[in-house]
């Protein structure tokens, strides 16, 4: 029997439509709209094009989205003034810098420029630490996206074996934290992974990471385990789709598996974002009891 697809685009739609009532709200409470701004450096058309539907999808919700591009030539200090400039400004209420960055800036310390308070790619530190301690704060947005996928599906997760493929930052490694903080038990593999065959055998739960059209073969897949593609380059995924949904129980298309996810935590955590910010520092306009 075929696995049943994990459908990000329908969930993704879901969450937009949940967000666009809650941005209604904010702003008959607060008066304004949140405020997402996003710092594009360089002309890579692919980054383009992500941060083209990023802006649309605020749009749909109703955010307020502030674009920057900034020429390739800019240098680590000045992104860095850039971005500190946007923590300070009490207008925005998230941050996103899109990765990846030319390669002569230091992209580690463009990131640490966000202020944690909006960084709502879940990019910094901070976040990651927050996610590493379960307390609050942004996740990362693709496996933040990941999880609300698996929640979606009533996918269970605490006591079995996830095999997340992939150590970066701001992908695999947060994944495994977050599956760890669901009570998961999480292997990392990675490019000096020996045997990465035997242990996507033993996986209930893989999550392929890593950007390798066709890494993972549907063969090594357990029947019934979960398949999370996360990887893209070329249009295709690090999974061998065809034949692994033969033995998966659910698995992620590609494209629209995890990609629509990914946007949509991105906007539910700058209206998060928002939501914390107003109720700390901003007066509503009308008193609770008339809400």
């Amino acid at each position: 029997m075929a696995a049943q697809l994990l459908d990000g685009r329908a969930v993704s739609s879901a969450m937009l439509a949940e967000l666009r009532a809650e941005v209604v709200d904010f702003g008959r409470v607060y008066g304004r709209r949140p405020v997402l701004a996003t710092v594009l450096v360089g002309d890579d058309p692919a980054s383009h094009t992500y941060v083209r539907m990023k802006v649309n999808r605020c749009g749909r919700v109703g955010i307020q989205s502030r674009r920057f591009d900034l020429d390739v030539g800019i240098d680590t200090k000045e992104l860095c003034r850039v971005i500190g400039d946007l923590s300070a400004d009490p207008e925005v209420d998230g941050i996103l810098l899109q990765h990846p960055v030319p390669g002569h800036i230091d992209e580690r310390a463009a990131f640490e420029a966000i202020d944690p308070a909006k960084d709502v790619d879940g990019v910094t530190r901070t976040s990651f630490a927050a996610m590493a301690f379960t307390e609050e704060g942004f996740a990362s947005a693709t496996p933040g996206g990941i999880l609300a996928l698996l929640d979606a599906y009533d996918v269970p997760l605490a006591g079995r074996h996830a095999v997340v493929i992939g150590r970066s930052a701001i992908l695999g490694k947060p994944m495994g934290m977050l599956l760890l903080g669901r009570d998961a038990t999480v292997t990392y593999c990675h490019s000096r992974t020996a045997d990465l065959r035997e242990h996507i055998e033993r996986a209930d739960i893989v999550v392929a990471a890593v950007g390798v059209p066709g890494l993972v073969k549907g063969e090594w897949v357990k029947p019934g385990a979960v398949v999370v593609d996360a990887g893209y380059a070329d249009n295709r995924g690090d999974v061998d789709f065809d034949t692994a949904v033969e033995r998966a129980s659910f698995i992620t298309p590609v494209p629209g598996g995890v990609g629509p996810m990914t946007i949509a935590t991105l906007l539910a955590q700058t209206v998060r974002g928002a939501q914390r910010r107003a109720a700390a520092s901003v007066s509503p306009l009308q008193p609770l009891s008339s809400r």
